[in-house]
């Protein structure tokens, strides 16, 4: 399989998967299943809960943000991300975490914002850094290992000053540069995990061991480590991309962000020609502060292989 076909299969795969978990957010688990009992039979974009069928969530929007701010900016631009955010922020978008608003709408620089949220609320370790991470992920992938854990880490202190959350998006930067290269993401963990802060380390090797169960998770719902794990297990339990989005999102909860971390991971390892057609056809990612601007999977396609094509 070709690079570049992996490459968009992490972010048009991140964008379906949080499409078609929208609908089931905060649902009971196996709600997708019991839905849509057979796999392959169609209407799995169902829509519902404010969503319409197709309809890509917050997650899949900050996404496009990052990946636009890096294509235009010809690598990363900090202060343009946080600008981008806040126009968006602004244009009133159905879904936007509690957390992200917060530091987006306070009024403080872009390098202070985040972290000033986390000294006055001491929770900062959320999954809202992790859900828009696919195109950043292929965007490094070239520069290697240091270069794009550390731009996970950089663009994640853009909205949570908790230093779990730059780690986990860090993991996932690297997971999904791994799988681009041909490479098991998952036999690679153990050595990936050896990279992750010290202080955070350990509790990343719980949710990503090869016996953890997404039923174990201790942390609250959105939090960052059982989201990274939960996704981590649902590729490493099943063998092709339909099949990880519906284990992702029968694990219920926010079935958005976990199906959306699991299709960038997935795409990556399986590539763009493993996601169904059916799925892709009816995406679609408005972006709120864009005048009405709605983009189609073919914009994410050539959006993620210009992001692929850069060595570092």
């Amino acid at each position: 399989m070709e690079r570049l076909e992996r490459v968009v299969g992490a972010v048009v795969g991140s964008a379906v998967g949080d499409a078609l978990g929208a609908p089931f957010e905060f649902g009971e688990e196996g709600a997708f299943s019991a839905r849509f009992p057979a796999a392959g039979a169609g209407g799995e974009m169902c829509g519902g809960g404010g969503w319409e069928p197709g309809e890509a969530t917050d997650d899949t929007q900050m996404a496009v943000l990052v990946g636009e701010s890096l294509r235009e900016r010809g690598g990363l631009d900090l202060p343009d991300v946080f600008e981008r955010f806040q126009r968006w922020a602004r244009g009133e978008p159905k879904d936007i975490g509690l957390q992200t608003e917060d530091v987006l709408t306070s009024g403080d620089p872009w390098d202070q914002a985040a972290a000033r949220h986390f000294q006055v609320n001491i929770r900062a370790a959320g999954n809202g850094a992790l859900m828009r991470a696919a195109p950043s992920a292929v965007r490094f992938a070239g520069a290697g290992r240091t270069a794009t854990m550390d731009a996970g880490r950089r663009l994640a202190a853009l909205t949570h000053g908790d230093r779990a959350a730059w780690e986990g998006t860090a993991i996932f930067h690297e997971l999904v540069r791994l799988a681009l290269s041909g490479a098991d993401p998952l036999a690679a963990l153990p050595e990936v995990l050896g990279h992750v802060h010290p202080g955070h380390r350990e509790r990343y090797a719980t949710v990503l061991a090869p016996t953890w169960h997404p039923d174990e998770a201790t942390e609250f719902n959105g939090a960052v480590w059982p989201w990274l794990g939960s996704a981590v297990w649902a590729l490493r339990t099943t063998g092709g991309f339909e099949a990880a989005l519906r284990a992702a999102i029968d694990l219920g909860g926010d079935t958005d962000t976990v199906a959306a971390v699991t299709g960038g991971l997935a795409g990556a390892r399986y590539g763009a020609g493993a996601i169904p057609a059916r799925w892709t056809e009816p995406l679609h990612v408005p972006l709120p502060g864009w005048d009405g601007r709605v983009l189609r999977a073919e914009d994410l396609r050539r959006l993620a292989e210009e992001l692929g094509g850069h060595a570092g």
